[in-house]
């Protein structure tokens, strides 16, 4: 994905803004209309599916490249609530598509013609503020891991090539010729101005200028020069009057001059050039006083009424129930607070008696979910509930509220507004008064019962009692991965032992767009004729983009959208499967745990070691999330032969903690584990599926995708295309090969030697002929048995049977129409 341009003016990217809030409005009324009705009809809900999928991905783009251009800070933040409502719902969208169409993989080239769109329009763009926000965090881990790595001698600083004296002193010599010769060159001109000068005045006797002329050459270059001023500054005033440029009064706060001055300068730079503002400090100065006294003020008048009421003082609301928020709801009389605080105790009694209810509901619950699918089968499809829309409605009314009507012609800083921010904080402000205030007027209700009633409150006793009994019943057996075996060590020390023991490694720097591959434009036709397509290396990178980095990327995002804990990927060698672990890391700034195979034999053996080595991953992991742990050879972990599970230095004995070390990671744990594999079906698949939840097959690159390859790679190693290399033949000839043995034929071809003699012989197609017919392809026996093992999986048996379904639907309906003919 292209990054637009810097040099435009901010008011573009408002509009740009802009025009994704109305196709979002645009799209929640159709949320709230189509997808609540119920269909029946498969074709029909999966166009109405993709098409909001592609609306989705056009605004998220649009929100993305706004957010990263804009400076404003606070249009930043409504932005960003935006933006990540609309990727959660994006997440949404594929998962009812993958459930609707039992498969990873989604065809929608009739729907893009339809919208007048291309295949690059639905490529997922990966949000820039994923890195942007904590470059200097990650920077300093990286220099932190470089330094451990160097102590620890598993890197070797790269020497510095000292010269040998021969050319040292040949380099002076060089130099001091130069020198020499630029002195003798000065000498020699010097000599010749002054032969010049000692010759000038004769002639000048002899030919002198003509006073008429010499006038005439200066009128001409006085007039010149007063014409270019006045143009110039006609020109000025009518940009002004153009509203391209400012006002003399304005330039030197212009954002323009700024970026006609530093064309280079990048927008994060601008962005952190604002000043921080401390306005919250500002409010508790001011302001703190008076909301001080208004709460207490309100609490005590609240609890006189209630006494006059009631008859006596109420007890004053714990801070689990709220504390006096109860008190501040103006809505509310002295009676209805009264007796909702006679409610909470009726409520807490009633807790102790409904604790040997639950394992009943809890099987009532799951009968009627039964009975909802049966009735939802029936029915028609109708969309789930969602965890994002009232995020993007939020949002939504917030812009409308604040930016859509906000005139900003002179707001040429960007600078933030101190009122937004001001209400922004009010409320935090608030609660910590509040927080204050109850401690306060706590005691002052105790002191009113003794003056008034002679009672004291019995909260104290009881609350001994009931911490005795939260002592007791609340002992739990916690989960061996859950329990902190590490309690007196620092995260530091845990982070610095795991890259000593190679299990934490540093991530290369790739960036899933360097993951090259086009899209399949005969996958809707394929399926038509009843032909399965294989899926493309584009929807490889999309399906990367949607499970691996967006969820990583976001904290909220991770916790609200359908979670997705470990990835599989599954595929011939040399198909990009490393690469691909090595960008989720790049694009989220998530560290990388190794757990292969290859990697822990020999580390933390028996169980206690084992223990230890999965608390150290997740605790460090969580700790400084997002992380991936990546888990190479993974089908050697649940092999079917092999070494028994009770050998100490297996690796199959990771095959019973990895659905515990799954079970520890939650929501808000920023956690994924990915496994690649080369031979799938060497595992057993049962406990295979049940580790791995999404299973993404890689294929072996078609033919648009070597096309593409070949070009970008001959390029990237310094090569240079021309009518004499044909391309497209490589692409044919390359049938059957992978991205690997392209690379390494590129390679072995353009050697420095080669480069070198580029441009008195260019490249030809016969030189990567010989070099490719060394590497040993990926014959299509091993393709179709990768296909077998995929259709044995969850997701690849539901997509066999919602086929068979669909045969025997359409020869039922073939034979009463036969029928009705005769």
């Amino acid at each position: 994905m292209e990054r637009p341009k810097r040099d435009l003016h901010p008011s573009t990217y408002n509009k740009m803004w802009a025009d994704a809030q109305k196709d979002l409005d645009i799209q929640l009324c159709k949320e709230r209309g189509e997808f609540l009705q119920p269909e029946k009809d498969h074709v029909k809900v999966f166009k109405l599916l993709a098409t909001s999928y592609i609306k989705y991905m056009q605004i998220f783009r649009h929100l993305e490249t706004a957010h990263d251009q804009l400076v404003h800070q606070q249009k930043q933040a409504v932005i960003r609530q935006v933006l990540d409502g609309v990727i959660g719902r994006i997440l949404e969208v594929k998962k009812e598509m993958v459930k609707l169409e039992n498969s990873e993989f989604h065809y929608i080239d009739d729907i893009l013609e339809d919208l007048k769109l291309l295949p690059e329009d639905t490529e997922v763009p990966i949000p820039r503020y994923f890195i942007k926000e904590k470059m200097e965090v990650l920077q300093e881990r990286e220099k932190t891991l470089d330094q451990i790595l160097l102590d620890a001698g598993l890197q070797v600083e790269e020497p510095v090539e000292a010269m040998t004296p021969e050319e040292g002193v040949r380099i002076i010599q060089v130099a001091e010729r130069a020198r020499q010769g630029r002195c003798r060159a000065a000498f020699m001109k010097r000599i010749y101005l002054k032969e010049n000068k000692q010759k000038q005045p004769k002639l000048q006797v002899q030919m002198g200028p003509n006073p008429d002329d010499a006038a005439t050459c200066i009128q001409k270059v006085w007039r010149g020069y007063i014409q270019r001023k006045k143009t110039e500054k006609m020109r000025e005033e009518e940009m002004i009057f153009l509203g391209v440029s400012l006002p003399p009064h304005l330039e030197t706060t212009s954002i323009s001059q700024m970026h006609a001055g530093q064309v280079n300068t990048p927008q994060d730079e601008i962005q952190e050039t604002h000043e921080e503002v401390s306005i919250k400090d500002q409010l508790r100065e001011m302001e703190g006083l008076y909301i001080k006294k208004n709460f207490q003020d309100e609490i005590s008048q609240c609890f006189i009424e209630c006494r006059h009421i009631v008859g006596k003082f109420p007890d004053y609301p714990s801070e689990e129930a709220g504390g006096s928020i109860t008190v501040f709801d103006s809505q509310k009389t002295a009676e209805q607070i009264a007796e909702e605080l006679a409610a909470q105790r009726e409520m807490a009694l009633q807790k102790k008696d409904q604790k040997g209810k639950k394992e009943n509901e809890s099987k009532e619950k799951k009968k009627e979910k039964e009975k909802r699918g049966k009735k939802e089968e029936e029915e028609g499809w109708k969309m789930g509930p969602s965890n994002f829309l009232s995020i993007m409605e939020e949002g939504s009314s917030r812009y409308k509220d604040i930016w859509q009507n906000r005139d900003e012609q002179w707001d040429f800083l960007q600078d933030h507004d101190p009122e937004l921010i001001k209400e922004d904080n009010r409320k935090d402000v608030e609660e910590e008064i509040r927080v204050q205030v109850d401690k306060v007027m706590q005691q002052e209700l105790e002191n009113l019962r003794l003056a008034v009633d002679g009672e004291r409150s019995g909260k104290q006793k009881k609350g001994k009692k009931s911490e005795k009994k939260k002592a007791t019943t609340g002992r739990k057996k916690i989960p061996e991965l859950e329990q902190d075996l590490t309690p007196d060590r620092t995260i530091d020390s845990l982070y610095r032992e795991l890259v000593e023991e190679g299990l934490l490694i540093k991530a290369k720097t790739v960036n899933l767009s360097d993951y090259v591959g086009e899209y399949n434009y005969v996958g809707t036709a394929l399926l038509q004729a009843g032909v399965e397509p294989m899926p493309s290396l584009a929807h490889v990178r999309q399906l990367i983009a949607l499970y691996g980095i967006l969820p990583l990327g976001s904290q909220t995002v991770h916790e609200k959208a359908p979670l997705v804990k470990a990835l599989l990927l599954a595929g011939p060698s040399g198909v990009g499967k490393k690469m691909l672990v090595h960008a989720i890391c790049t694009e989220t700034g998530a560290n990388l745990f190794n757990l292969s195979a290859s990697n822990i034999t020999g580390k933390y053996p028996g169980k206690s070691g084992l223990l230890m080595m999965l608390h150290m991953v997740l605790k460090v992991a969580k700790q400084l999330q997002p992380s991936v742990v990546w888990i190479g050879e993974t089908e050697k972990i649940f092999s079917k032969g092999g070494r028994k599970t009770d050998d100490e230095m297996n690796p199959k004995r990771l095959e019973k903690m990895l659905p515990k070390f799954l079970q520890a990671v939650k929501a808000q744990d920023r956690v994924l584990l990915v496994g690649t594999t080369t031979r799938p079906f060497d595992a057993n698949l049962k406990p295979f599926c049940q580790v791995y939840q999404k299973i993404i097959l890689i294929p072996r690159p078609d033919y648009s995708s070597r096309l593409v390859l070949w070009k970008h790679i001959i390029l990237q190693n310094g090569g240079v295309i021309t009518h004499l290399l044909s391309i497209s033949c490589l692409a044919n000839l390359s049938d059957g090969f992978t991205q690997g043995h392209i690379v390494q034929v590129v390679q072995d071809v353009l050697t420095e030697l080669r480069l070198l003699q580029m441009t008195r012989k260019p490249l030809r197609t016969e030189e990567f002929v010989t070099p490719l017919a060394r590497q040993d392809p990926v014959y299509k026996e091993e393709e179709e048995s990768f296909k077998a093992w995929y259709d044995k999986t969850p997701l690849g048996r539901a997509r066999i049977r919602a086929l068979a379904d669909k045969e025997k639907e359409g020869k039922g309906k073939s034979k009463e129409g036969n029928k009705k003919k005769k």
